[in-house]
């Protein structure tokens, strides 16, 4: 395995707790917060831990405001250092008012954009950790994220980020450093689901991503099952056959277990795990359909969240059930209008084949359904019509009432931001078929996004808990970095789940 395929990737750079600069930092990075809109003042510098003295403090301040510096958020500017200061550079980036100061994902977007300004310095210290230490480390460590795997030597960056970040605090204390293990836990799962999803698909099948599953799942000591095709045919996993049967790369579904106590609470997570959509037979247009990389990005979160979850510790049993497959036109491939069987027996008329997702993951959901979960999330890049309904950056959350809406404040507190949205009982006659159980589609464009949720709903078992989050646009940022948010696999909706599972593992 190379670099990025392996489990032992360094995925961000090493965060420590620091009370003082050290001889190695080559920069200082301070937060910088806006004056009032009305007010006369200049901005005011963010400190910790005693780092410098008034002379120095004074003499930052004096240049920033000379150099026009404000605090608006995410601007970032630099100066030279004072020279007793004893490293070279001050990167100041701004965070906004006082109030913003206050808000946990503004912190995190404004320590995303400077660790993004920091390439070509192998180690720097911060005083963001003043602001709110884990929204800070989160930021810094995703914001200088970078996948380079498929970069030759000419094109190879001149400048790499930094390796080392000092958090400088006047507290190291043991709550403290709990604090920071758990921000660069959590970081980490983010980058291991970015890593899958920036794989490029000769790279990244189905097979191949099921022994990537296997070998970071036994590293955190998960239990690991993977379902090869014979196994899929005879077990009769119709959907996932019949999605992946049109590929050379047959499919595979994987198992990954993180057990807590008997007595824990127990969730199911299914991910939509296609490494490729061409659309089937109802072939996609040829724009952006490299995009379709990203098709696997619920089946990356879910992965990377029970990985999380292990790391963790948490008291509660997680079982991924991740569904993979390529979807492929050819001589073999399933065709409109054909009725394949899901697992568990219903059947389905499948009218168009690039309704793909719910079909894997129709019977990811009863497999999952048959370990008695008392929570069931599943995420998936399911539909356009997400991004029509909400944009590119928020999630559609829909299911049972009220384990949509935690799911949803949950998002809502990690800032991922999914919004509750319904199941109209209306538009489940339109998913009836003519001659199975049920059509894939509707007959036309309106609520797609929902229609989706309701073909899905159909495979939850009667008790369960159920959140579906549709993160079609968030999983994938086609256009320029922003925050912490790099081009390409964002690790939507990882933090989301992670937050889930912790709050269900406190309160059941």
């Amino acid at each position: 395995m190379s670099k990025n395929e392996s489990a032992d990737r360094t995925r961000g750079p090493q965060i420590t707790l620091s009370t003082s600069l050290d001889s190695a930092d080559e920069a200082l990075v301070v937060g910088l917060i806006a004056a009032a809109p009305d007010s006369d003042d200049a901005p005011t510098l963010l400190l910790a831990a005693d780092v410098l003295d008034d002379a120095q403090a004074a003499a930052i301040s004096g240049a920033l405001v000379a150099v026009g510096a404000g605090g608006s958020h995410g601007e970032v500017t630099r100066i030279a250092a004072p020279e007793s200061l004893g490293v070279s550079v001050v990167v100041a980036v701004g965070l906004g008012d006082e109030a913003a100061v206050d808000d946990d994902e503004k912190v995190r977007q404004a320590a995303g954009v400077v660790a993004r300004e920091l390439d070509g310095f192998s180690t720097v210290a911060t005083t963001l950790a003043a602001a709110a230490l884990a929204p800070a480390v989160e930021g810094l460590f995703l914001g200088a994220y970078r996948f380079d795997e498929f970069r030759s030597a000419k094109s190879e960056p001149k400048k790499l980020p930094p390796t080392t970040i000092h958090l400088l605090t006047d507290d190291t204390g043991k709550a403290v450093k709990a604090d920071l293990a758990h921000a660069v836990a959590v970081a980490d799962a983010v980058a291991i689901a970015r890593d899958f999803v920036n794989t490029p698909p000769s790279h990244l099948y189905p097979e191949e991503f099921a022994e990537r599953a296997r070998a970071l799942g036994a590293k955190a000591g998960l239990k690991v099952e993977i379902l090869d095709f014979a196994s899929l045919e005879k077990e009769g996993y119709g959907g996932i056959v019949g999605v992946g049967k049109g590929s050379s790369r047959p499919p595979r579904l994987v198992r990954l277990t993180h057990a807590g106590k008997k007595s824990a609470k127990k969730v199911a997570l299914v991910g939509k795990g296609i490494t490729f959509d061409t659309g089937g037979i109802s072939i996609k247009p040829a724009a952006n359909m490299d995009q379709m990389t990203s098709d696997m990005g619920g089946a990356a979160a879910v992965i990377a969240s029970t990985i999380l979850a292990s790391r963790l510790e948490l008291e509660v049993t997680v079982t991924a059930t991740v569904p993979m497959a390529e979807n492929m036109p050819s001589g073999t491939a399933q065709r409109p209008g054909d009725v394949l069987t899901q697992y568990g027996g219903t059947t389905v008329e499948v009218l168009n084949t690039d309704a793909e997702g719910r079909l894997v993951l129709a019977d990811a959901i009863v497999r999952a359904c048959e370990d008695e979960p008392d929570y069931l999330i599943d995420t998936a890049t399911l539909t356009g019509a997400q991004m029509v309904a909400l944009g590119t950056r928020t999630p559609g959350v829909m299911g049972t009432d009220e384990f949509r809406d935690r799911v949803a404040a949950l998002s809502a507190e990690v800032g991922e931001n999914a919004w509750p949205m319904p199941l109209p009982a209306e538009l489940r006659s339109d998913l009836k078929s003519r001659v199975a159980d049920l059509a894939n589609v509707t007959n036309h464009r309106w609520g797609g996004m929902l229609s989706a949720g309701l073909f899905l709903k159909e495979f939850v078992a009667e008790g369960v808990e159920w959140a579906h989050v549709d993160i079609a646009g968030p999983a994938f940022n086609s256009g320029g970095p922003w925050g912490y948010t790099p081009k390409g696999g964002t690790g939507v909706p990882v933090r989301t789940i992670a937050r889930v599972l912790e709050d269900i593992a406190a309160n059941g």
